[in-house]
């Protein structure tokens, strides 16, 4: 095993993750969890999610919220289709009908709503919250109709790249720790969460690599 190499390299412990430490930060884990390494080393290291703290970013996690991610991606593509560039100013500017012609749900036009008018009143600062402790972030966000904790930890996860949190209500995330540990279908997300503590002060890349997993695995027979 070669993960122990890199251990040292790591002196401190990390708050967030870059390019530059995102692989040392995976051989830490797979050097801790027999169950991390062999993903590795089957699959390879997982891709450093990542994307732009923006408007458009937000409103593509809110579309992605209990739906798959092609059909998000599909509505995100279809209204900057329409619009070219995703601001809140051009996307007030859109009627109901517009947005659902978009691939829109009621419900998600009214949260995308939301959050433009947000921030179009200043009531959020998207660049500012990159300097806030994660629960304020968590506190400013979900203070917005339609933004829970699943949308708030992918903002960290992705965007921050905040390198401790475990999205309990991410069913791909779950669905892989219970078949990389072994545990029943029936665990529930708590219990889920609960075996993912191991992981501190890196779940966020533990999780990246559960997803890692996910994706390359058949999915079980039902």
């Amino acid at each position: 095993m070669l993960y122990p190499k890199k251990i040292s390299k790591i002196v401190l412990v990390i708050q967030t993750f870059n390019q530059s430490n995102f692989k040392i930060v995976c051989d830490t884990l797979a050097a801790g969890d027999a169950d991390l390494a062999a993903i590795i080393t089957t699959c390879g290291y997982p891709p450093m999610w990542s994307r732009l703290n923006t408007f458009e970013t937000l409103v593509h996690i809110i579309l992605e919220q209990q739906v798959s991610l092609a059909s998000a991606l599909s509505a995100l593509n279809k209204l900057k289709e329409r619009i070219q560039e995703i601001t809140p100013a051009r996307v007030l500017l859109l009627t109901d009908d517009e947005l659902r012609a978009c691939f829109f749900s009621r419900q998600k036009t009214a949260y995308v709503r939301y959050l433009a008018e947000a921030i179009v009143s200043g009531y959020i600062n998207l660049e500012s919250l990159a300097g806030l402790p994660d629960e304020n972030i968590r506190a400013q966000l979900t203070a917005l109709k339609g933004i829970g904790n699943w949308t708030v930890d992918i903002f960290l996860m992705f965007v921050l790249h905040c390198a401790d949190i475990f999205p309990a209500g991410d069913l791909a995330a779950i669905n892989a720790l219970k078949r990389v540990k072994g545990v029943t279908q029936s665990t529930c997300r708590e219990q889920a969460a609960a075996i993912a503590e191991k992981w501190k002060p890196y779940r966020t890349i533990a999780t990246m690599i559960l997803w890692h997993f996910y994706l390359a695995s058949p999915k079980p027979s039902k």
